[in-house]
């Protein structure tokens, strides 16, 4: 019997007219007229953030920008095996964590070799320079800095964050540098250092401003361009905390100012909120108000549960951010908001600059001498319009660039702050926000006023001395997605925070043990992170044994988003003394939530 065939027509003259009908539709979503902005000299990498990559990828990297060729040969190949890092090891002891010992000798050696940790400088050109010469001058310059940075790593055994190694990034870099009179270096202010590059500063200070019109051969001068650190997230640090980081930033010279965008955008919500509401409430007839003060009473008493709960990290989700957080903040804290822009509105934000720090009462006026690092208070968090003014108060002269407007530029590592932070002076989401690294894609202006412009830099992960490479987990610099070894960020993190504040925070037990047991009497990062996965569930597949690996990721999520707050003390201040007020508030709260 033969098979059964098909009533419809069907063949590939079918098959056509309907891919040609489909195009027809889809016509105005095509590639049409459309510009290919990507260097090919490039590997067609483009804008891509490139932090991490293999000996390979790096190999071929180096070869591309040399602009050699190599062939493979076939050679004996010898097996290295290391050896088992567990072998002698102490109990309760990582042997991938360094003794205090090792930790000081490591930060002496880094400090006698910090002159060498430079960032790439673009090469010298002039008009008649062709884009090609200059393409190649760019690629030897970076080709050379790399060659020295691993130099550097290898012969003194250092670890370096891992670096920004596309050139096409670092050209954004050089391009925001060029175009600002004034350089703000945004750092996390939970940990400064690590986020401050000093030859940044440096490079801002000798980079020669051109003078004369474009395409002409003009004279030069340097030393016109100035610096400002900003440390974002200073919300997270009490006033000692402060107090110290600003001492220390004080006798070092360093131009600086504390700043919380998160608070920014929350106050700004808040005031949008209250305008609202008093235009509201002077429609409304007497006859809603007593209901919706009641509505109201209720709903600012759950709020505050929530902040709470928020402040102690009771939630296993990222925190809030943006819109979110704003408007949390809001409904938390009405009371104290309203009264805030009441006296905002009296005293009509007068005495700004004279409340920031790092700035005097003599220098506020444009264009004026730099600003010495002294201040009535130099822990004193800036709102926005404070920060506006002494943006405005730092600015350099224009007739040192020959330029009819000021222009500020902000630089720093990707999640610290820097599109928040130019949203919030501009009040509104120019900028695209995100906690993903490298968000920022290519280097933006922002119309702050007529004569005042802000330029975004992409997130550049600049070259910095670490001690282990899990201190960088925890600080967020490498992706804690992409992470293999977690055993060392987790002891890391369980000498940081202590045993009970993490009890609380998770609502769990630690089982530890005991000095008499042979144990150090303090959890280690992988009891912490065994007795996560088991409240939390999380097992190894046909196993039925807990997950520490996934439990890492969440637990170090929740260090990076400050839910596990830990601080790092100025150079030569004890940590445990310098984060004992903060324990304290937290443990207090804590009992009160029992």
């Amino acid at each position: 019997m033969p098979l059964p065939t098909s009533k419809k027509d069907a063949g590939l003259g079918r098959a056509m007219i309907n891919r040609k009908a489909k195009d027809a539709q889809n016509r105005s979503n095509s590639s049409y007229h459309t510009t290919d902005l990507i260097n090919p000299s490039t590997g067609g990498v483009g804008l891509r953030s490139i932090t991490q990559q293999t000996d390979l990828e790096e190999f071929l990297s180096t070869a591309q920008l040399a602009d050699q060729n190599f062939t493979a040969e076939r050679r004996n190949v010898t097996v290295v095996s290391a050896p088992d890092q567990m072998t002698g090891a102490k109990r309760g002891k990582n042997p991938l964590l360094p003794t205090q010992q090792e930790a000081d000798e490591t930060v002496r050696r880094q400090n006698e070799n910090k002159q060498r940790l430079r960032i790439p400088r673009r090469p010298a050109w002039n008009s008649s320079t062709t884009p090609e010469q200059l393409h190649r001058l760019e690629a030897d310059a970076f080709l050379d800095w790399r060659r020295n940075l691993a130099e550097l790593a290898e012969a003194n055994n250092f670890i370096l964050t891992p670096f920004e190694r596309n050139l096409e990034v670092w050209k954004q870099l050089w391009r925001v540098v060029e175009r600002g009179q004034l350089i703000i270096q945004i750092v996390d202010a939970r940990n400064p250092l690590r986020f401050r590059s000093e030859d940044l500063e440096k490079y801002v200070e000798e980079l020669e401003v051109r003078l004369g019109q474009a395409g002409e051969d003009a004279t030069f001068s340097s030393g016109k361009r100035r610096n400002l650190l900003l440390l974002n997230k200073a919300d997270l640090l009490d006033e000692g905390q402060r107090q110290e980081w600003a001492r220390y930033f004080t006798e070092k010279g360093i131009q600086f100012a504390f700043f919380s965008a998160a608070n920014a955008a929350a106050l700004q919500a808040a005031r949008a909120e209250a305008e609202a509401l008093e235009a509201l409430d002077a429609q409304s007839g007497e006859e809603d108000e007593e209901d919706d003060d009641e509505e109201e009473d209720d709903e600012v008493r759950e709020a505050r549960k929530r902040a709470a709960a928020v402040t102690l990290g009771a939630r296993d989700t990222k925190p809030l951010v943006g819109e979110e957080a704003a408007e949390h903040i809001l409904l938390a804290n009405r009371e104290k908001i309203q009264r805030m822009l009441r006296e905002e509105r009296e005293a009509g934000q007068n005495d700004s600059v004279d409340a920031a720090m790092s700035t005097t009462a003599g220098q506020a006026s444009l264009g004026s001498s730099k600003p010495s690092v002294t201040a009535r208070d130099p822990a004193h968090v800036l709102n926005i319009l404070e920060l506006e003014e002494l943006i405005v108060a730092t600015m350099p002269p224009l007739e040192d660039f020959g330029v009819d407007e000021h222009r500020v530029s902000f630089i720093g590592f990707p999640n610290v702050g820097k599109s928040s932070t130019i949203n919030a002076l501009a009040k509104s989401k120019k900028v695209s926000v995100s906690s993903t690294p490298g968000k920022t894609k290519h280097f933006q202006t922002i119309k702050l006023s007529d004569n005042l412009t802000l330029v975004d830099c992409p997130g550049l992960v600049l070259p910095v001395f670490a001690i282990t490479s899990a201190e960088l987990v925890l600080d967020g610099v490498l992706p804690i997605d992409q992470l293999r070894e977690y055993t060392a960020p987790a002891d890391l993190l369980a000498a940081r925070i202590p045993k009970d504040i993490i009890e609380g925070t998770y609502g769990f037990r630690i089982p530890i043990q005991h000095e008499e047991e042979g144990g150090s009497g303090q959890p280690t990062g992988l009891e912490v992170l065994t007795a996560y996965a088991i409240a939390r569930g999380f097992a190894r597949q046909g196993q039925g044994n807990p997950d520490e690996s996934r439990a890492a990721r969440y637990v170090f999520k929740d260090y990076v988003n400050a839910k596990l707050l830990f601080a790092h003390p100025p150079p030569g201040v004890d940590a445990d003394a310098f984060n004992a007020s903060q324990r304290a508030h937290a443990r207090e709260l804590l009992s009160g939530r029992k």
